[in-house]
């Protein structure tokens, strides 16, 4: 009977360890498969989620200009071309005719009392910038008076003006022009979609979603064009503002100058 007993326990033993094996076996071949499955899907997402993050603003602008179509956009694209070049000659053209106007002032009349009007002429001459060129037209009529010269300072003054202000008002055009293309491309791309509907005779989202996004990037496009330009435009007016003001106030500088120079003869 103890013998009995002790197969029965041997058997049961051997038949829970057979258990056990298979057990461990059968987790240790499906746990491994979708653990390694979970992480396959994992990297997956992250390389598609990198794919994403490394299509940088200049692709995803490019990638979205090019759905916007080649017509409405190659025009805004060439407002912010032309733009851009006037702009960025007007601000180089306004930097180069910045003049310390103070030591200018200084300078020509040190010369005027010590060498004459020439001297200060010629310091005037070798002075680039629109206040320069109005302290030579002034003192180059010192001789006729000093309203004579009060006049041609005021008159050369306006001129100086105008060439400060030259294409500016390109610039202006351009900001308006580059939105409202973008509205007129937006309007065409609603019709071209409307037309579809009516074309298929029933209302599918698909069937107009692409008209509608074309018709929405070029209104994007032309906004943004028109903001970056009216930057550059503010600062073009601001500067233009900063040169006359110092212009007005070197003019009567000058008028001071010339009449000090000539009571003390």
């Amino acid at each position: 009977m103890k013998r009995l007993f002790s197969i029965l326990v041997i058997a049961t033993i051997m038949a829970v360890g057979s258990f056990s094996a298979n057990a461990s076996s059968m987790v240790n071949t499906a746990v491994p498969s979708v653990v390694v499955k979970f992480v396959q899907d994992d990297q997956e997402a992250s390389a598609d989620a990198n794919a994403e993050e490394s299509l940088g603003f200049h692709q995803e602008l490019k990638k979205r200009f090019i759905e916007g179509g080649a017509g409405f956009m190659g025009i805004v694209l060439l407002c912010l071309i032309l733009g851009l070049a006037i702009a960025i000659e007007r601000i180089i053209f306004l930097n180069l005719s910045t003049t310390n106007s103070k030591k200018l002032a200084q300078s020509v009349e040190d010369a005027l009392n010590s060498g004459g009007v020439e001297a200060a002429k010629e310091i005037c001459r070798n002075t680039a910038g629109p206040v320069a060129s109005i302290y030579y037209q002034g003192l180059d009529r010192m001789d006729e008076g000093i309203d004579a010269a009060e006049k041609a300072v005021v008159a050369y003054g306006g001129v100086q003006m105008g060439q400060l202000e030259k294409n500016v008002s390109w610039v202006s055009l351009f900001i308006a022009l580059a939105p409202m293309l973008g509205f007129m491309g937006t309007v065409i791309g609603m019709i071209q979609a409307f037309d579809k509907i009516e074309a298929a005779g029933d209302m599918q989202p698909s069937l107009v979603a692409g008209g509608i996004k074309v018709a929405l990037l070029t209104t994007v496009f032309g906004l943004i064009v028109a903001i970056i330009l009216q930057i550059f435009y503010n600062y073009i007016i601001a500067k233009i503002d900063s040169i006359v003001n110092d212009m007005e106030d070197a003019s009567i500088t000058l008028i001071d100058i010339l009449v000090a120079h000539k009571h003390s003869k």
